[in-house]
């Protein structure tokens, strides 16, 4: 497939976001065109406080997430190096250790294989939404498409104001609540989930118990339905 090929399908394929199984396969493929090897696409909500940080899609392990931690990530997709839309975006080295990175957390995002990332900030109507694109080797990713690349999600995101309402409005569940219900509702039992994510039976079922509650669901059945139905898993 010629480049024009690929962008003309690509276009084709915001245009039609209409799940998150789209929005999903959109970020995958934009992924693999620019040369990353990983994506992320958050939502920032500031309170009083502090600011509240929700992952609406990821290829990242979730080893990675947690072991980086929400701040981590939220300082990187707001830090000095994220660009707006119209500036020339420039990369984050985890080798250097720039300023937001401390010294370890900059060798944890090397060893899980995110050495170079760009964060571009996202205008998509009222929303903070912001988009990491990391590679396992720096001078992978070409910062001469990074532009295009950034004004096409802003473009896609603001065609599906459904499908970010739902992710980011509508979905009660914590990270690990919303993995053993999908686990489940891949026909997974209780202790094949425990082994998969590393915990107890018992956890696990604590985890899909929650889940029911928050979906206001009667049982496991009907709350994987509503999780499916709203696009949550």
């Amino acid at each position: 497939m010629t480049a024009l090929a690929a962008r003309n399908e690509q276009t084709t394929v915001a245009a039609r976001l209409a799940s998150r199984s789209d929005l999903t396969a959109f970020f995958m493929n934009l992924t693999d065109e620019i040369g990353a090897d990983g994506y992320m696409l958050v939502a920032i909500a500031q309170d009083q406080e502090r600011d509240n940080l929700q992952i609406i899609a990821s290829n990242w392990i979730y080893d990675a997430i947690q072991l980086a931690g929400h701040a981590l990530i939220a300082g990187l997709a707001q830090g000095p190096f994220a660009s707006a839309p119209g500036a020339r975006p420039q990369s984050v080295l985890a080798s250097q250790a720039p300023a937001i990175l401390g010294g370890e957390e900059a060798r944890l995002l090397d060893v899980l294989g995110h050495a170079e990332i760009f964060a571009l900030r996202l205008h998509v109507g009222r929303q903070r939404l912001f988009v990491l694109f990391s590679a396992a080797e720096a001078g992978r990713i070409d910062p001469n498409v990074m532009p295009r690349t950034q004004l096409e999600c802003c473009y896609a995101l603001s065609q599906a104001p459904s499908v970010l309402a739902a992710a980011t409005m509508q979905d009660p569940l914590s990270d690990r609540e919303r993995e053993c219900l999908f686990w489940v509702s891949e026909g997974k039992t209780t202790d094949e989930v425990a082994l998969i994510l590393g915990v107890s039976s018992n956890t696990v079922n604590s985890y899909i118990t929650h889940a029911i509650q928050k979906l206001s669901a009667s049982n496991r059945a009907m709350a994987i339905a509503t999780a499916i139905r709203s696009g949550i898993i």
